[in-house]
């Protein structure tokens, strides 16, 4: 009666399948009166049952657990296990196993080659055994430690693509029969809907946790953005400019401008080590850290006593890889003086009209960068003019790389500035002057590192964000 029969797969890489199963399809032989044929028709329904069974969307116990539950009756079989395979180990771990006893052998695992199920995991061939105890590739401790005794069996790879997922099996075919060359077939076939199934599970796991960390980082962004001042206060005697441009989507270093009086203003800007998730914490704990102190200290606020304490704190709260450069300014607004403590940061850079060589001053004193070892930090103190320019940055400015992997530099940093003074002496307009050179140099190329510019200009009332 000819092909009567299609059996479709959502993979093109089961048409072996298809091919194998044609031979119960031979038009030389009346298939209506065949035992091979009603057999074959009643499993091709029933696989076609399970199958949409197996790639429904359902947690991954529930999963094999159907899986498992499926082949036994498939195949007619009294006993049925999963393993899966685990990359980190690279041995094939008993995930479920269902059956007489098949609680025993839950946590069992095995390595790749050792018994049938390890053979079959090694050269991704489907396996049929009339008699497991005569081959020498079966290992019997399985069934002595649970008084399960297998007489025959069938165990088939679950790969997809040549990746092996893991391997599943059914063991002793009912009333004492063994399992013939269809159910090798069907079972096989079902092995390849079950590596599909569990793959596809997989994906949607990585798509949800994608997903989840997607979520979990923009609101750890929106609360990285609320630390940040929206607007710094504005100053009778100075003129704050800012600018901070993370590198991913959360940023390790951290500005602000605090009044602490009437007369006193706190500048500092702030580097931690790496990018993301764990710079990101400990900018928050500086931030909460900074907020409890002045609380705190705020009527007696000394710049050593606050850069010591912090210095403590990070010691006692983070991990030795994990440490913070910045650099800490006391601003005096009535006779313009300047309390500085750098603590391992680079240089701030102060530009000023009647410098003797036409080059800035570099600030620099105070002591290591914090969160390594308790130590005294050392101040340096100068009397301001107006007109005096003061620029601190971090190394993603001087870091940046272009196309071609060659840094910025310092040293471009400062001829620039120094030019942008001389032809201006804007502290905005040198911030300006400079992010677009950085811009300009860095061109195609991702940005490396965080970037972040603070520029301090005397004797002009006013501050703002860049």
């Amino acid at each position: 009666m000819g092909n009567f029969f299609e059996i479709r797969l959502q993979d093109t890489s089961q048409t072996k399948y298809k091919t194998e199963m044609s031979e119960y399809a031979d038009p030389k032989h009346d298939c209506n009166t065949c035992t091979n044929y009603r057999s074959l028709v009643r499993k091709t329904l029933f696989f076609k049952d399970i199958s949409n069974q197996i790639i429904e969307k359902k947690p991954l116990p529930e999963l094999l657990k159907s899986i498992i539950d499926t082949s036994k009756k498939l195949l007619d079989a009294e006993a049925s296990s999963l393993l899966l395979f685990d990359e980190k180990t690279g041995k094939l771990v008993f995930y479920v196993a269902e059956g007489e006893k098949g609680t025993f052998i839950k946590s069992k695992e095995i390595n790749i080659g050792e018994g049938i199920a390890g053979w079959v995991a090694e050269e991704m061939k489907t396996v049929r055994i009339d008699d497991c105890y005569t081959d020498p590739r079966f290992n019997p401790a399985f069934d002595m430690s649970s008084g399960f005794v297998t007489r025959n069996m069938i165990c088939a790879p679950m790969e997809r693509k040549g990746t092996l997922i893991g391997v599943i099996q059914v063991m002793n075919k009912s009333s004492n029969r063994s399992f013939d060359t269809q159910d090798e077939q069907f079972f096989s076939a079902l092995a390849g809907q079950c590596a599909i199934a569990i793959e596809n599970y997989r994906l949607g796991q990585f798509e949800i946790e994608a997903e989840q960390m997607r979520t979990e980082l923009e609101t750890a962004r929106s609360i990285q953005r609320k630390i940040l001042p929206d607007r710094l206060p504005e100053l009778r005697s100075f003129s704050v400019h800012t600018l901070l441009r993370p590198a991913k989507h959360l940023g390790g270093d951290y500005y602000n401008l605090i009044r602490i009086n009437d007369r006193q203003a706190l500048f500092f800007l702030t580097d931690v080590t790496g990018k993301s998730i764990s710079a990101a914490l400990i900018v928050s704990s500086v931030f909460s850290f900074i907020h409890s102190y002045l609380i705190i200290h705020k009527k007696s606020f000394q710049l050593k006593h606050f850069v010591e304490s912090l210095n403590t704190f990070l010691i006692e709260s983070t991990t030795p890889d994990k440490f913070v450069t910045g650099w800490f300014a006391l601003l005096d607004e009535e006779d313009l003086r300047l309390t500085s403590i750098s603590a391992g940061h680079d240089p701030v850079l102060l530009f000023r009209k009647d410098s003797g060589n036409g080059m800035p001053l570099r600030l620099n004193k105070g002591g290591l960068m914090l969160g390594v070892m308790a130590i005294p930090y050392a101040t340096e103190e100068l009397q301001l003019k107006p007109g005096d320019v003061l620029a601190a940055y971090t190394d993603g400015v001087t870091e940046a790389m272009n196309t071609d992997t060659e840094e910025y530099t310092a040293e471009r940093m400062e001829q620039l500035l120094e030019t942008a003074y001389r032809n201006n002496g804007s502290g905005e307009i040198m911030l300006r002057t400079l992010i677009e050179d950085v811009d300009l140099h860095r061109g195609k190329a991702h940005q490396s590192d965080d970037i972040t510019l603070g520029f301090i200009e005397v004797g002009r009332a006013g501050s703002a964000d860049a």
